[in-house]
């Protein structure tokens, strides 16, 4: 009895690790949210007996928590520049890395209480007090700002009304809330409050907006997170994607 007890108590203890050990976490752009919460239940539906723990941030955020150690399986970022930093450091294994969506910059207003901003010039007017953006140094969406009002020359003008987000979403928030009078956020965060914000603007000039997906250096369980990319990439995952308004690669 006392050997069929410490089995059993074995077994016990040993389960909760083999479930564990089928779960990966994934970091990705906050842009991609929606998405890949409808994207996780359908992998794990495919793939019996894995689980999909999601994280998002912005992409720079994201990246600072992989290097300091945070235990992730899968990475997606919004823009290549940030993969490529993590590439450099070594923190993703490079032959994993796969483009598998695009996106596009768009100018919102608030639906509600809009000055009826229309271009890029109407931001200097007067009538436009604080324009939301992501912050240049951790989020894409500020950087691919930054590319689109720099050769208008209005960058360096604009920027005492620059309201810092941390994210694509907390710029889509402000801008929803009336908080400021006009926002730069990607396409598909815009359609998701179609109620609430208006695309005035599609500034040209910004760097393609690509996101990669990659492995992450240290994960444990490098097999699950590629199965993870491949379903992504796969036409069920790209419909998905597809559904909010993502483009292919």
């Amino acid at each position: 009895m006392r050997v069929f007890a410490v089995a059993s108590l074995v077994i016990a203890l040993a389960l909760p690790v083999a479930a564990w050990s089928q779960q990966i976490t994934v970091s990705a752009a906050a842009s991609l949210t929606d998405a890949f919460k409808e994207l996780a239940p359908r992998f794990e539906a495919a793939k019996p007996g894995a689980s999909v723990r999601l994280n998002f941030a912005a992409s720079g955020v994201l990246l600072q928590q992989i290097s300091q150690g945070a235990p992730v399986d899968v990475f997606a970022s919004a823009d290549q520049e940030t993969m490529n930093r993590a590439d450099t450091q070594k923190l993703i294994d490079a032959g994993s890395r796969r483009n598998f969506v695009t996106n596009s910059l768009v100018l919102i207003e608030p639906v509600q209480g809009g000055v009826g901003v229309k271009g890029l010039q109407d931001l200097g007017g007067a009538a436009v007090k604080k324009i939301a953006i992501g912050k240049t140094a951790t989020v894409p969406v500020g950087r691919y700002t930054k590319e689109v009002l720099d050769p208008a020359n209005l960058w360096a003008t604009l920027e005492p009304k620059f309201v810092q987000a941390d994210s694509v979403r907390q710029v889509l928030d402000y801008v929803s809330r009336g908080e400021v009078e006009a926002g730069f956020v990607y396409r598909t965060d815009a359609a998701l409050m179609g109620e609430r914000v208006k695309v005035v603007a599609s500034p040209q000039g910004a760097t393609p907006v690509s996101y990669p997906i990659a492995v992450v250096a240290d994960s444990r369980r490098k097999a699950l997170a590629a199965d993870f990319i491949a379903y992504v990439q796969s036409e069920a995952g790209q419909r998905v994607l597809g559904r909010y308004g993502f483009g292919q690669p």
